[in-house]
């Protein structure tokens, strides 16, 4: 899935135009209804600019949370109205909802320049089930549709799919398209080495993923919960870690492919344990070897495997970065997370390209405060793994060439 044959927010005439662009505002929120990190409001500002700059109508739609179809205060999306105000230094309306004639005729009425944001999509439960009537109904609200929302263009709903059949000219936004160039260049055409650094819960939900890789890596490092899994295939003690039945025979597949395309695979040679899910729990070192005694569970990678692992990225020409080394959130689990992040930093003053695959590297990366150092955080998680994986992503493939 390339740029080639998609049309981008470039190509289109936008003034007076009334433009229904779907952004991603699903943002943090804490118990007071604030905004904790405005992340991916900035993130679609440069779309949002440049319509305004063309004299188009800016039309925005987002969904917040997962309101399941029912009205929730909590998940209105008027903080992102009042935080995308103060950022462009202009006003921002926020609609009572986003379809219906009240919608409609505030739409109608808007004069280049405006700039309105539908309320949460998913306040219907026709968002996520694509139906063709809502489909419909937000169709009515532009002349011309861009897609912007990378977190979500892995969904096939009606707000990133299924309304750019009704809107006769669509193009995707300036976010999706770095998103695309970083990701496909990453996949097509790497500066070597070239590693991937996979962490996270499952190597289930990474299997097609690490098929991918393993044609275009020279480095392939594994590490979080799923690196269990491979040490207990390699026939290391775990303990009470989380384990994969069902993937032990995949692991030592990969293990022997890995092997047969002269790829360095990279698992943790000891690992950081825990007498309970705890952050006060009782922690100490052991190496793989060794084993991890019954009682005890693996929570992050031990120091020599961070020293290899941070070394192997220092040596690369391109890092990509999907999955946490352990369960980052707790302060004594953390050491191996950060140590990565640390590196990729490095690796980037060095030259290299790095780019983090969204959801929990990304959030470790600004945690870490090092997101500027970075080439490229991805905005999305699943959408970036799908990418990877080479599936279409509905929200890119819906968007078609002006007729």
């Amino acid at each position: 899935m390339s740029m080639n044959n998609k049309q981008f927010i470039e190509d289109l005439k936008l003034k007076g135009q009334r433009v229904l662009t779907r952004v991603d505002f699903n943002v943090p929120l804490n118990e007071k209804l604030q905004i904790t990190d405005n992340g991916r409001i900035t993130g679609a500002l440069p779309t949002i600019r440049h319509i305004i700059e063309q004299g188009g109508k800016t039309i925005l739609m987002s969904h917040l949370g997962r309101p399941g179809g029912e009205w929730a205060e909590s998940m209105s999306l008027k903080p992102a109205a009042e935080e995308l105000s103060g950022l462009l230094g202009q006003p921002v309306t926020l609609a009572p909802d986003c379809v219906g004639q009240e919608v409609e005729r505030l739409v109608n009425d808007m004069k280049n320049g405006d700039v309105v944001l539908l309320e949460n999509l998913r306040f219907h439960k026709a968002e996520t089930k694509n139906k063709t009537d809502f489909c419909k109904e937000l169709g009515k609200l532009g002349d011309v549709f861009v897609n912007d929302a990378f977190g979500t263009a892995h969904r096939l709903h009606a707000s990133t799919a299924g309304v750019a059949e009704f809107i006769p000219e669509s193009a995707v936004g300036y976010l999706i398209r770095k998103e695309l160039l970083f990701l496909g260049g990453a996949v097509s055409e790497p500066k070597r080495p070239f590693a991937a650094i996979l962490g996270g819960a499952k190597v289930s939900d990474k299997i097609k993923v690490i098929k991918k890789l393993l044609d275009k890596v020279q480095t392939l490092i594994i590490g979080g919960g799923m690196a269990c899994t491979f040490l207990k295939a390699q026939g290391y003690k775990i303990g009470a870690s989380l384990l994969e039945e069902d993937s032990l025979d995949y692991a030592n597949e990969l293990i022997h492919k890995a092997h047969e395309k002269g790829v360095e695979l990279l698992l943790p040679v000891d690992v950081v344990i825990a007498d309970r899910f705890d952050k006060n729990a009782s922690t100490r070192v052991v190496s793989a070897a060794e084993g991890t005694p019954e009682a005890w569970l693996i929570l992050d990678i031990g120091p020599k495997s961070a020293e290899i692992f941070c070394g192997a990225v220092r040596r690369s020409g391109t890092v990509l970065w999907n999955g946490p080394m352990g369960v980052f959130e707790m302060e004594a689990f953390a050491k191996g997370t950060f140590a990565i992040a640390q590196s990729l930093a490095e690796a980037t003053d060095e030259g290299a390209v790095t780019i983090i695959g969204g959801g929990d590297s990304a959030a470790a990366i600004q945690q870490s405060g090092l997101s500027e150092r970075i080439t490229h955080v991805s905005t999305g998680g699943g959408a970036s793994l799908e990418f990877l994986e080479g599936k279409e992503l509905p929200g890119v493939s819906a968007i078609q060439q002006a007729k």
